[in-house]
């Protein structure tokens, strides 16, 4: 079933804006922070459009990546336009020659309150974003998705790196989000299943609810 056509960007919570990804059927965010210091998660669809409009929200401060599927073509476009620091899992780094960046091992601060978290599986260096505001937001790029309306999890796709890792992250994530307030959960793909909120709500339960023993089984999905 394809991804339906999206028009972004879309505002999805206050000072938090979908965009379309690079690649077709991912997505893209950008939180507008104060002071100028917009984070922008992941490349989006490079168009003069979005760079006007990102112009206008402030500009980028720190583009920070998620898995190496989300390093888009446009990158050093991004960075040279907006001068933004570059932020990556240090296994994924190599990736992205002959530029500035910020590589970080098990974790790294972006902002006091919005903290990214390595999750390798998918991609020896995913990770997530974890943002202490608005009741807790967490963008999982490909690490967890929406499985069906309003149901996210972990996906065996044909391009995971190592399942038994992903999973593994997926319980080290629970860990260390178990004292930490968490509302929504915004992933890098599979737009289709978000509704007209374009964001999952109150994921806690079924993160909590997974069977990762039962998911070690599961079969690549073409």
């Amino acid at each position: 079933m394809p991804n339906h056509p999206i028009h972004l960007p879309q505002s999805i919570l206050p000072g938090i804006f979908s965009l379309p990804g690079h690649r077709e059927g991912s997505l893209a965010y950008l939180i507008v922070e104060k002071g100028g210091q917009n984070i922008l998660i992941d490349c989006p669809l490079w168009t003069e459009e979005l760079q006007a409009w990102l112009q206008e929200q402030g500009g980028v401060g720190t583009l920070w990546i998620s898995h190496r599927d989300a390093i888009g073509p446009k990158l050093g476009k991004i960075q040279d336009q907006f001068r933004c620091a570059i932020a990556i899992q240090e296994q994924e780094a190599y990736l992205i020659p002959g530029r500035s960046l910020t590589p970080f091992q098990d974790q790294y601060f972006l902002t006091p309150d919005i903290r990214a978290l390595w999750t390798p599986g998918y991609s020896p260096g995913s990770s997530c974003l974890y943002v202490e505001q608005q009741g807790g937001i967490l963008f999982t790029g490909r690490h967890l998705l929406p499985i069906a309306p309003g149901q996210i999890g972990p996906i065996r796709q044909e391009k995971t790196f190592h399942w038994g890792r992903q999973l593994a992250s997926v319980a080290k994530l629970c860990s260390s989000l178990a004292h930490k307030p968490l509302a929504y959960l915004c992933p890098g793909a599979n737009r289709r299943y978000l509704g007209e909120l374009g964001l999952i709500a109150d994921p806690w339960p079924q993160l909590k609810a997974l069977d990762l023993e039962g998911l070690r089984a599961v079969k690549g999905e073409e």
